[in-house]
């Protein structure tokens, strides 16, 4: 059988395995990826049963997979999907910036060039809007960027909001006091905060009101000061509360507004989403930057990104 061959630069069997995967689990999908057989012995790949610009398209990728290996950062069967895609991946160094660390050490990076243009435009704007859907990295890179601010000192606290809208629920029917009542609607923002800064050191600065969750009603008549205040769910508001909420802005402080305009659940037209609305009114205000993030920046299950594109068309 015809086979091409390709020898990569690496010898340490630690790096290999990194590359090839615990039971070859990463060169199973590579052959579901390019529905051909892939081998591997002494540091050469061969790959038999496609044509020379499916097997050039696999040198690119296992280069970029090697590159990341030797910038010491993990590969997933998620990470090798992303890295064919145009947008994904590795193709720039950019992707190589670690931007801070979990509690528990794991490296915390852009993997898409949408996410790093979200990272970016937290860097140089007060007021950023992030638009997409489920899976994109929205909250948790939001949050990110919130806690690297309060640990850096460059805020003195984390504000948490969110529209009470669940299809077509209302806080008044759950039980509970208010923060039982809210605590559902923010479980992605615990989460995120939990693996940020762990546990025990995420309840203690919620006790000591360092940070902050609050329902979206609550923020009227508040100005926000050297404070990182993240809205989620902001398809959900209704013009007015965009407006009330936008307002608070205060000195030193940030703001991120995230939503995906494909999840509305308000119990009035979508036209009337307040993150609709803004997206209209706002967009050409230069110091302020929207991010709109596609199904190819899904950084869940693989199988997310197929689902959003079969709903989309």
């Amino acid at each position: 059988m015809d086979y091409y061959k390709y020898e990569i630069p690496l010898t340490d069997n630690d790096l290999i395995l990194e590359l090839i995967g615990i039971n070859d689990e990463h060169l199973k999908y590579l052959k579901t990826l390019f529905n051909c057989d892939i081998g591997y012995r002494d540091s050469c790949f061969y790959f038999y049963g496609g044509d020379e610009e499916s097997f050039n398209e696999f040198k690119s990728l296992i280069d970029k997979l090697v590159e990341r290996i030797l910038h010491k950062l993990p590969i997933s069967n998620e990470d090798i999907a992303r890295s064919l895609k145009k947008t994904g991946g590795f193709q720039s160094s950019a992707f190589h910036h670690i931007v801070a660390y979990t509690f528990n050490g794991k490296p915390i990076m852009a993997k898409t060039a949408n996410q790093q243009k979200l990272l970016t435009a937290i860097d140089k704007h007060d007021l950023v809007f992030t638009i997409g859907p489920a899976g994109t990295g929205k909250t948790y890179l939001a949050v990110v960027k919130a806690v690297q601010a309060l640990k850096n000192g460059e805020v003195k606290k984390i504000v948490l909001t969110r529209p009470a809208v669940e299809a077509g629920e209302s806080l008044g029917f759950l039980p509970g006091d208010l923060k039982e009542k809210v605590d559902p609607y923010l479980m992605p923002l615990y989460d995120a905060l939990s693996e940020m800064l762990g546990q025990q050191q995420f309840m203690k600065l919620l006790e000591r009101n360092v940070i902050e969750i609050s329902p979206l009603a609550f923020m009227r008549g508040r100005t926000l000061n050297d404070a990182f205040i993240i809205l989620d769910e902001a398809q959900n508001t209704t013009n007015s509360q965009m407006l009330m909420f936008l307002t608070r802005l205060g000195k030193n402080a940030k703001m991120l507004v995230n939503g995906d305009i494909t999840q509305i659940d308000l119990p009035v037209k979508k036209s009337e989403s307040g993150l609709l609305h803004a997206a209209k009114r706002l967009k050409d205000i230069k110091e302020i930057a929207f991010v709109y993030l596609e199904a190819d920046d899904v950084v869940r299950n693989p199988l997310v990104q197929r689902i959003i594109e079969a709903y989309q068309d």
